[in-house]
C-alpha cells in the first residue's frame, strides 16, 4: 500500500473529481457533451428504420406553395383541406404545425364592410348583396365552421422573452395548484402565441409545438407539459393522441413512496382498453424516440388534398398532421439524425413513440445509478491498476471497459432506459492513463548518460535541475509529446536591405537576445537560430506537463517583449519589428542528432513541420500567433482561443485547425468576448456553406473591428465559393500550396 500510495490518492482525486459532475455539485461541459454524442450514436444505431404509415404529414412543401400561392394560404382553402380530410379522406386526426393568429382578409370582407358603414350604408342594394355574401367571404368563419365536431388539434407557441398574450389558449390539462407541495422543474413561460378566438373554440383541442433543444442546439427531446400561469399546457403530439384516445385525463405518474422523490417519471392516459404511459424526464420532457432519417413517415403535398388528388388509402385512419419542409418557411431543426430535419416529423416520431411504447427513459435517478456505477468501476481499478503489470493493466481496463458498455447497452435495448456512459468511460481512460504514464515516468528505471552532456544544447538553468538525477535522461532519441515554437520576422529581407552590416547585426543580437530570454525565463529549450528565425521546444529533457501552455504564454510574452524592444530601435531610428509566432503540440522524435563532427539536442517529425508551417500562415490571416489544433484542445480550460480556420497545409491531406491565443481565461474583455462570439457564429455559417449569413456576420465583424486580415481571407474565399461551390462534403477547410 505505501509504495503505491501516490497512485491511490490520484485514483481517488480523479473518482472524486467525477463523481462530483456525477452527483449534480458541478457541472463539466466536456462530459456533457460526451454523452450528448454517445447518446446520438445510440438512437443512430438502434433506430428501425421503417417506414411508419400510421402517422402522415401533410407538407407545405414547394410544389403546394407553387400551385396554391405564398404561405400563408386564405383560409377557404384551409376549410376545403379539412373537410375534404374528414369527409373524402376519413383521416383519425388532424393537428396543425402552424398558428393562425391572426384574421384572414384575403377576400377583401373587411373593406367592403367599411363600405357599408360609410359611403354606402344607406345604399340598399349593396346592404343585401353583402349580407348575401358575408358567409361566403368571411374565410374565418368558414374554416372554424370546418374545425368543430371533428378531432382538430391547433398549435400554438409559448414563449419566454415577453410577457405577450396573443390569441387564445386552449383549456389547461391541469389546472393550478396540481403539483402543490411537489418541486417539479417544470419548463414556465410567461406568453403565448395562440389562435383566433374563434378558431380555438372550434377545434377540439389544441398543443403548443415549441422544441426546446439542448444546449449544443440538438433537439433530442420535447416537453409534454408547460407551465404558464401557475396552470399546465399540453404539446401537439400529446393532445393528438389523447384526441385519438377518446381525450383521457392526463395523470401524472409519482413512484409509489415518493414522498422525499419530487421528480415526476411519467404520464398516464387511462382509456378502457387500458392505460397509455409516457416517460418524462426531471423537466417533463420526453426523448425523440427517433425511426430514423428524415423521411420515415408519408409525406403527402397539402396541396393534393386541398384538390382532392390524394389517394384516400394513404389518410383513412391516420394520424395527420399539417407542416412544412419548405426551407424558405424555416421550420428545421438540427437533431441527432439529421442537421437539417423538419420540425413537424420530430412530432411525428413523438405519436408513433407514444403509440408504441418505445419512447426511451430517463428519471431523475440515473444520477444515482452513475454514481453507483462510478464507484464500482473506480474502486476496482483504483485498487487493482497499481498492483498489474502494463499488460494486465491493459486486460483488466479493456474489461471494465466493456463491462461498462454491456450494462449500459442492455438497459438501452431492453429497459428503455437512458443511463449515462461518458463519465465511467472518462474515469477508465484516465486511470488507465494515469497509471501507465506514472509507471513510465516514475517507476520505470535505465542507465542514463550524464547530466553534464546536456549542458551543450539546453538552458543553463536547467542543468542544476537535472543534476540531481542523471539517471533520469538520456539522450538517446525517443518519442515523446512536445510542443515546439518557430518565429520569424516579418519582412525581414527588406529590412536588413535598409541597414548597414553593423546595424542589422547589432539590431539582430538586441532582437534574438530579447527573444532568448523570453523563451528561457519559460523554461524552454532553445534548439536553434535560422537566420532572423528562432526554434525552441518544451517537454524535454526536462519532462514538463506543462510543455503546451509554457509554450503558447513564450510566444505571448516574446510579442510583448517586442513592444519594448521596438521603442529602442525606434530610438535608433531604425523601423520597428513584427514577428509571426507558431505553436504545435504532438509527438515528435527528441534526442542527440546529427554526424560525427557536429551534433545538436533536437526535435523532429510532423508535428515540428507543423509548427513550422503555422508560423508561416500567420502573414496569411494579420495575426501574430497561430497555434495547433492540438495545443488549443490541451489549453481549452486556461486560455481563451478564436478559431481561425481549418487548413491543409504543405504536405498534409488532413485538414487542422488554427488558432489564435486571446489570452489566459478571463483576461479578454467583455467586447473581446462578444467579438469572439461573433466570429463563431461566423464559422458555422461559413462551414454550413450559408454565404449570405456569413457575409453578413463578417460585415458587422469588420465593423466592430476592421484590423484583422484574415475577415478580408474570409470575403475573398466567400465570393470564390459563390462563384464555384466546395460541395456537399466540403469539410470546410483551406489548402496551402506553399511553405
Amino acid at each position: 500500500m505505501k509504495q503505491h500510495l501516490t497512485r491511490y490518492l490520484l485514483g481517488f482525486a480523479l473518482l472524486l473529481v467525477l463523481l462530483g459532475h456525477s452527483a449534480g455539485f458541478y457541472h463539466i461541459p466536456l462530459i456533457t457533451r460526451l454523452d450528448n454524442i454517445i447518446y446520438d450514436a445510440k438512437v443512430v444505431l438502434s433506430m428501425p428504420q421503417k417506414l411508419d404509415d400510421r402517422v402522415v404529414i401533410l407538407d407545405i412543401d414547394e410544389k403546394s406553395l407553387a400551385e396554391l400561392g405564398r404561405w400563408p394560404w386564405s383560409r377557404d382553402k384551409l376549410a376545403t383541406l379539412v373537410s375534404n380530410l374528414f369527409d373524402k379522406y376519413h383521416a383519425a386526426v388532424l393537428g396543425f404545425d402552424v398558428v393562425f393568429a391572426e384574421r384572414d382578409d384575403s377576400s377583401g370582407l373587411m373593406h367592403l364592410e367599411a363600405l357599408a358603414g360609410r359611403q354606402l350604408k344607406d345604399n340598399l342594394v349593396f346592404q343585401s348583396a353583402l349580407q348575401e355574401l358575408r358567409p361566403q367571404l368571411d374565410y374565418d368563419a368558414r374554416f372554424a365552421e370546418a374545425l368543430k365536431g371533428r378531432p382538430v388539434v391547433l398549435g400554438y407557441f409559448m414563449s419566454s422573452e415577453n410577457r405577450n398574450a396573443l390569441g387564445a389558449l386552449p383549456a389547461p390539462v391541469l389546472p393550478a395548484g396540481t403539483f402543490s407541495g411537489r418541486r417539479i422543474d417544470f419548463r414556465s413561460f410567461t406568453g403565448y402565441g395562440g389562435n383566433l378566438e374563434l378558431l380555438q373554440k372550434s377545434a377540439a383541442s389544441a398543443g403548443f409545438f415549441n422544441m426546446v433543444p439542448d444546449y449544443d442546439g440538438a433537439t433530442r427531446r420535447v416537453p409534454m407539459l408547460v407551465e404558464y400561469q401557475g396552470a399546465y399546457y399540453e404539446s401537439l403530439a400529446l393532445a393528438m393522441v389523447r384526441q385519438y384516445l377518446g381525450n383521457p385525463k392526463v395523470v401524472p405518474g409519482f413512484p409509489p413512496a415518493s414522498k422525499n422523490y419530487q421528480a415526476m417519471e411519467w404520464i398516464d392516459l387511462p382509456t378502457p382498453q387500458g392505460t397509455l404511459r409516457i416517460p418524462v424526464d426531471e423537466n417533463v420532457s420526453s426523448l425523440v424516440p427517433f425511426r430514423g432519417y428524415q423521411g420515415s413517415f408519408h409525406y403527402i403535398p397539402a396541396a393534393d388534398v386541398i384538390a382532392g388528388r390524394a389517394r384516400v388509402e394513404d389518410l383513412q385512419h391516420k394520424f395527420v398532421i399539417l407542416g412544412t419542409t419548405a426551407a424558405g418557411l424555416k421550420d428545421h431543426r438540427v437533431t441527432p439524425v439529421g442537421n437539417v430535419y423538419p420540425g413537424v416529423e420530430v412530432h411525428a416520431n413523438l405519436i408513433a413513440g407514444m403509440l408504441d411504447g418505445a419512447i426511451k427513459y430517463r428519471p431523475s435517478y440515473v444520477l444515482g445509478a452513475d454514481v453507483v456505477m462510478l464507484l464500482l468501476a473506480g474502486g476496482v481499478m483504483v485498487f487493482l491498476l497499481p498492483l498489474l503489470s502494463a499488460a494486465r493493466a491493459a486486460i483488466a481496463s479493456l474489461a471494465v471497459l466493456l463491462f461498462l458498455l454491456a450494462v449500459n447497452f442492455a438497459f438501452w435495448q431492453a429497459g428503455n432506459l437512458v443511463l449515462p456512459l461518458a463519465n465511467s468511460l472518462i474515469l477508465v481512460f484516465l486511470l488507465y492513463a494515469v497509471n501507465m504514464s506514472w509507471g513510465y515516468f516514475v517507476e520505470s528505471r535505465s542507465k542514463r548518460q550524464f547530466t553534464e552532456l546536456f549542458g551543450q544544447y539546453v538552458p543553463p538553468e536547467l542543468v542544476d535541475e537535472m543534476a540531481r538525477n542523471p539517471e533520469g535522461y538520456s539522450m538517446d532519441g525517443r518519442k515523446a509529446e512536445l510542443t515546439v515554437l518557430f518565429s520569424d520576422i516579418r519582412s525581414f529581407t527588406t529590412i536588413s536591405e535598409g541597414l548597414e552590416p553593423d546595424q542589422l547585426a547589432t539590431l539582430m543580437n538586441l532582437y534574438l537576445g530579447a527573444m532568448t530570454e523570453v523563451v528561457r525565463d519559460n523554461r524552454g529549450t532553445l534548439d536553434k537560430y535560422i537566420g532572423d528565425a528562432i526554434m525552441a521546444f518544451w517537454g524535454a529533457p526536462m519532462d514538463d506537463f506543462d510543455h503546451a501552455k509554457r509554450a503558447v504564454l513564450t510566444a505571448i510574452k516574446m510579442q510583448q517583449a517586442l513592444v519594448a524592444l521596438n521603442k529602442t530601435l525606434v530610438q535608433r531610428g531604425w523601423p520597428e519589428l513584427r514577428i509571426g509566432v507558431g505553436v504545435n503540440t504532438g509527438i515528435m522524435t527528441v534526442g542527440d542528432m546529427g554526424s560525427p563532427v557536429r551534433k545538436a539536442y533536437t526535435v523532429m517529425g510532423d508535428a515540428v513541420n507543423l509548427g513550422s508551417r503555422l508560423e508561416g500562415i500567420t502573414k496569411q490571416y494579420g495575426v501574430g500567433i497561430i497555434v495547433g489544433e492540438t495545443t488549443r484542445d490541451k489549453l481549452k480550460k486556461d486560455f481563451v482561443f478564436r478559431e481561425l480556420d481549418r487548413v491543409k497545409v504543405k504536405g498534409k491531406d488532413e485538414p487542422v485547425g488554427i488558432y489564435e491565443p486571446l489570452g489566459l481565461e478571463g483576461e479578454p474583455s467583455r467586447a473581446e468576448m462578444e467579438e469572439l462570439k461573433l466570429w463563431g457564429q461566423f464559422l458555422r455559417s461559413f462551414r454550413a456553406q450559408d454565404w449570405d449569413a456569413a457575409e453578413v456576420t463578417l460585415l458587422n465583424l469588420s465593423r466592430a473591428n476592421p484590423r484583422y486580415l484574415y475577415e478580408k481571407v474570409y470575403a475573398g474565399r466567400i465570393a470564390l465559393y459563390r462563384k464555384e461551390s466546395p460541395g456537399a462534403g466540403w469539410d470546410g477547410s483551406w489548402k496551402f500550396d506553399t511553405k
